[in-house]
């Protein structure tokens, strides 16, 4: 084995031979993996090798599409063995929402270019006359997908990698991991050590004991699954054509042809499983093609249920029982890009739907470590949108959630119970009383909206059953005065004495030249991509306070630190939980808190876009005269253990202004009508700040920065796609985010976000499309939930274009 090499792969699953295959096709020959058994040993070879289509994710849709493509030609292109299946599938609709989310999902098709129809009873019959339809209201019916046989075709991808160059070793274990001092890292193995720049982590099952090696730790659960093979179905034996792979949630199954054959797949909706529980959920690094024994007990019924839709199942005997490891991850995503706080260091595992994505996975993350970007969205995928909090209790809990809801459909609003209160503030039990109704982001609990009259909301698509409470939130907020818990913000201080040539360096903007200045900048990658955002403090010559959002923390961190260089002064510390956050916006906000505070608030002392270090209420905060809701207001940052003070002393003066609670449903509906932007969803590593419409942000006079150049490249030959703010006509849904937008039947962009703003009464929303259709006033059509609705191209804002309520 060699020595040297440029990218070592821990691991020779689907995942690893994947970015191998791509790594190599990117001209990057000079990878090694290594795998401790055979290729596939691990949870890929007993896969069933499905490879849906069927995804209502806009960017886990674009990496399921790549494989289905590559998947059918892998086997003439390399020489091996695939048995590519493209029989389509169809997935069950047995709730009205289903039928809307179907619909969803047939939009995304067309913007990414696979066939998804929305097909009633009659012609599911058609296509597979041997299933029971009872209780069906429609298919999805994915014409383009199939099932592979997973050994053949990871198989596949290493044989293409070694054929462009790439080297494999198996039957060797990796027995540490450890960084050199120059950063180089040193893989140590049963054959010798190899030195190299970058190190992946695609051990699949593995993962978490590979993490270790290096110090950290990631959030994966081997969960077990068992699907089962029929003794051989007569109905099969004549018959040419396959029937589609069904996926159902009456029995919580998937179900299938397999040669002659019946194949049964079964989510349990409860009492699932855990794999290697006498270890601690981890595999002995000794152990290979593992499988575990079924338990038919708890099986038994959705069998029996699987069995009820195909009839001609129900008096064979059983072939072959699979019951093994699939690795699950807390939201379902994979893990592909850099591990938090190592340089080089990446991952590239946690898929629960491995072999469907594993191609596209290989690819997009192969663009990313050569290129520095991915050309989709990767924040749906970063291993670091999970801080430190997660492995263990909280990824078990939620896990099992995942797996057992594998056919339940998450309705937009819906909060499920596992793994909720890791992360609260002080003030938590306190919004309680006042009726909060949580929601998640990072392990943070963050309020969503206030059931003041007991109400439990009924989550979905459309417009819903809370609708007049949060437009009551917004016009509290609007017309007198609002108040909300936004601690969850990732914070970070950055000292030093070449604090402020470091973050001119590593940001757009330039950095407040006077104390108190406050900027808003964006990090960006060589390549001029919008890698985060944040909004930066100047408190002191050498001191500067930044905030992220919360799912950016770990983030936005690896930014800051990883940007500094050797010999600087420059000091960075992560203070998320130490500080909270109250803000405190509406017309009333100043009258509310110059009652509590001896500090000048008026605007000729306290101006927009600034900051003071003062008392609210005899509790020390860092007022930041700054808001995401576009209204006269301030940030109100103090010591976490002192916000509860601080929050009963504001609501006490407030009461006589008709203060409020709000949460982030009336957020999103006020920074609609504001026209703000989103990092994770308008403002992502696809895109430049041309395209974003962001160059207000970017100091092109400043000297050098990280993507400047490449952003004045992209500036001078001009832009293929421009981000611009819609009126939608009016409708009781509202823009979700991957909604095609036409030019009659012509697709020429994709929506990114929206929402209604109940105080302007107007459907918003920010979409992506070809620059010709970028002009004030221009109509476009959207779809949305399978319907066609009007859309306008608006200049400005619907609310406050000259910001003058931020300014009064």
């Amino acid at each position: 084995m060699q020595s040297q090499t440029r990218v070592v792969i821990v691991g020779g699953g689907i995942l690893g031979c994947g970015l191998l295959y791509h790594l190599a096709e990117e001209g990057w020959t000079d990878s090694l993996l290594i795998e401790k058994g055979e290729l596939t040993s691990g949870s890929t070879w007993h896969a069933a090798g499905q490879c849906p289509s069927f995804i209502a994710d806009y960017n886990m849709a674009k990496i399921h599409d790549y494989g289905v493509r590559l998947y059918p030609k892998l086997e003439e292109l390399t020489g091996q063995y695939v048995s590519w299946h493209g029989s389509g599938g169809i997935r069950f609709a047995t709730k009205p929402a289903e039928v809307q989310w179907f619909h969803h999902v047939a939009s995304i098709g067309k913007l990414i270019g696979f066939h998804c129809e929305v097909i009633d009873v009659a012609k599911i019959k058609q296509i597979n006359p041997f299933v029971n339809t009872d209780g069906v209201l429609a298919g999805a019916w994915t014409t383009e997908d199939g099932h592979v046989d997973p050994a053949g075709c990871c198989n596949a991808l290493a044989k293409g990698a070694r054929r462009m160059g790439a080297t494999i070793v198996t039957k060797n274990r990796v027995l540490d991991i450890k960084q050199r001092s120059s950063g180089e890292w040193e893989v140590f193995t049963e054959q010798g050590n190899v030195v190299c720049e970058m190190v992946v982590n695609a051990a699949g099952c593995y993962a978490r004991r590979v993490s270790r090696m290096v110090g950290t730790d990631i959030p994966i659960t081997n969960m077990k699954h068992t699907y089962i093979v029929t003794d051989t179905v007569p109905e099969f034996m004549d018959r040419e054509e396959e029937i589609p792979v069904m996926r159902d949630p009456f029995p919580s199954a998937y179900y299938r042809q397999e040669q002659k054959s019946g194949l049964i797949g079964i989510y349990e909706t409860r009492n699932s499983e855990e794999c290697w529980t006498h270890r601690g959920g981890r595999p002995d690094w000794e152990s290979e093609n593992e499988l575990f024994e079924a338990d038919f007990d708890n099986l038994a019924v959705y069998l029996q249920r699987a069995m009820e839709r195909m009839p001609i199942w129900s008096e064979l005997g059983i072939k072959q029982v699979i019951c093994g490891a699939i690795p699950h991850t807390p939201d379902a995503n994979p893990f592909l890009g850099p591990a938090a706080g190592l340089k080089n260091y990446w991952h590239c595992n946690g898929a629960s739907i491995g072999i469907a994505s594993g191609a596209g996975c290989g690819k997009y993350l192969a663009q990313w470590m050569v290129y520095g970007d991915s050309e989709i969205n990767m924040s749906g995928v970063d291993p670091r949108r999970f801080g430190q909090y997660a492995p263990g209790d909280y990824t078990k809990a939620k896990s099992h959630q995942d797996y057992e809801h594998m056919y339940a459909l998450h309705l937009p609003g819906e909060e499920r119970p596992a793994s909720r209160n890791t992360r609260v503030t002080p003030l938590y039990d306190r919004l309680l009383e006042h009726g909060c109704v949580y929601t998640e982001v990072n392990g943070w609990e963050r309020p969503k909206w206030f059931s003041v009259d007991g109400r439990v909301e009924e989550p979905g698509f459309r417009h819903n059953n809370v609708f007049e409470l949060v437009a009551e939130e917004c016009r509290a907020v609007r017309e007198r005065v609002g108040v909300l818990d936004l601690s969850s913000f990732a914070k970070y201080e950055v000292t030093g004495t070449d604090a402020e040539q470091f973050l001119n360096r590593v940001s757009a903007n330039r950095m407040p030249k006077r104390d108190g200045g406050i900027a808003l900048s964006h990090y960006l990658s060589s390549r001029g991509r919008i890698a985060g955002e944040s909004t930066i403090t100047r408190l002191g010559k050498s001191h500067y306070y930044i905030l992220s959002g919360a799912g950016a923390e770990d983030r936005d961190m690896d930014h800051l630190t990883r940007g500094i260089k050797s010999g600087e002064d420059v000091v960075i510390k992560n203070v998320t939980g130490d500080w909270a956050v109250l803000v405190v916006a509406g017309p009333k906000s100043r009258d509310i808190l110059s009652g509590l505070t001896e500090s000048d608030l008026s605007n000729v002392s306290f101006k927009w876009l600034t900051a003071q270090e003062i008392d609210i209420a005899n509790v020390p905060v860092r007022a930041l005269r700054v808001n995401y809701v576009g209204e006269l207001g301030w940030e109100l940052h103090c010591p976490m253990s002192r916000l509860t003070e601080l929050y009963e002393q504001v609501w006490s003066t407030g009461q006589s202004h008709g203060i409020a609670d709000f949460g982030a449903y009336a957020v999103n509906s006020l920074r609609m009508e504001k026209a703000y932007k989103s990092w994770s969803t308008e403002l992502t590593n696809e895109i430049t700040m041309i395209e974003a419409g962001m160059e207000r942000f970017f100091s092109s006079k400043k000297s050098d920065f990280v993507g400047k150049a490449s952003t004045l490249k992209v500036k001078e030959q001009g832009i293929s796609t421009k981000l611009v703010y819609l009126e939608v006509e009016p409708g009781n849904c509202d823009v979700q985010g991957g909604e095609p937008v036409f030019d009659g039947e012509q697709v020429i962009g994709v929506t990114t976000s929206g929402g209604y703003g109940h105080y302007t009464g107007k459907n918003l929303g920010f979409a992506y499309v070809s620059p010709n259709y970028a002009d004030d006033g221009c109509h476009i059509g959207l779809e949305i939930l399978g319907e066609r609705r009007w859309a306008k191209v608006l200049a400005e804002p619907v609310w406050d274009p000259n910001s003058e309520r931020l300014r009064a």
